[in-house]
């Protein structure tokens, strides 16, 4: 049994609502009585990354520039989703397709888990999907520019260490589905 409490909600207010991006401000009364009047919550979309391997024990991902931090980044394919639209293994599936051309008829399940909960309010949902294959073009949104790379499976953990594959995401997803599928033992 613990004896923490949760924060309590006096007010909240949207500050930055956008398409690309809300922000809510909350005023907030800590369990030990202090008030904050400006704690700033994201409210970001949910989101749904795969792992792809092919039958040649390749993981397929994407190369794309990220502009928060100026870098191209190697990333699992992912993206945002509305769950009241479709399912979270639904929109990795999609995700797949669209950025890489790469479809898959066995898709399970690997965690969903949090990336910032202090933070941002959405969820990571976690898909693997063995033997995917390469069946169509690239359907890129207006500010993707994707490269598809394939990296044997048996490669991943020394990138990981070596800082090629450094999203924190995508080495979940890949650590995770690796232990699930008994590599890197």
């Amino acid at each position: 049994m613990t004896n923490l409490k949760k924060w309590t909600i006096l007010k909240s207010k949207m500050v930055l609502d956008h398409p690309w991006c809300q922000v809510r401000q909350d005023e907030i009364e800590l369990p030990n009585g202090k008030i904050i009047d400006d704690y700033f919550v994201n409210l970001k979309p949910e989101v749904a990354l795969i792992l792809p391997i092919t039958l040649n024990q390749e993981i397929v991902f994407v190369r794309q520039y990220r502009h928060a931090v100026g870098e191209f980044f190697i990333e699992l394919p992912a993206g945002s989703f509305d769950p009241q639209q479709e399912s979270a293994e639904v929109a990795a599936v999609r995700e797949l397709a669209e950025e890489t051309g790469y479809i898959t008829q066995q898709v399970r399940k690997i965690a969903t888990l949090y990336d910032k909960p202090s933070k941002d309010t959405n969820q990571i949902h976690l898909f693997l999907a063995e033997n995917v294959i390469k069946a169509k073009e690239q359907q890129l949104d207006i500010t993707e520019e994707i490269e598809v790379i394939l990296i044997p499976v048996k490669s991943v953990l020394e990138k990981i260490t070596q800082g090629e594959i450094a999203v924190a995401g995508t080495v979940a997803a890949l650590l995770l589905g690796l232990k699930f599928l008994n590599f890197g033992k």
